[in-house]
């Protein structure tokens, strides 16, 4: 911990907060993503050894099969198909 005259960073500001809680324990503070820089484009990424993840698990019959599409999906694909249906293509 730091002295109470010097200015916390925000990872020491965020890992006191998630220490705070009871029951919590070091893991819970470790971090969750990861950021670089490219070409002055920040990039987030999910970190390799975080313990939470977005979306269903591995394993989970949502994480194996495709997501479902709905009738905006739908919509949009019958659009696609109804453009080169058209005859309008300049290669045919």
């Amino acid at each position: 911990m730091t002295d109470a005259s010097d200015p916390l960073t925000d990872d020491e500001k965020r890992r006191e907060e998630l220490l705070r809680a009871g029951g919590s324990t070091e893991a819970d503070a470790a971090p969750r993503i990861e950021t670089s820089e490219h070409d002055g484009v920040t990039r987030i990424d999910i970190a390799e050894t975080a313990a939470v993840r977005p979306g269903p698990g591995p394993g989970t019959p949502e994480a194996d099969s495709p997501p479902p599409r709905d009738a905006a999906d739908e919509a949009a694909a019958d659009d696609v198909t109804d453009a080169d249906d058209s005859g309008d293509r300049a290669d045919r």
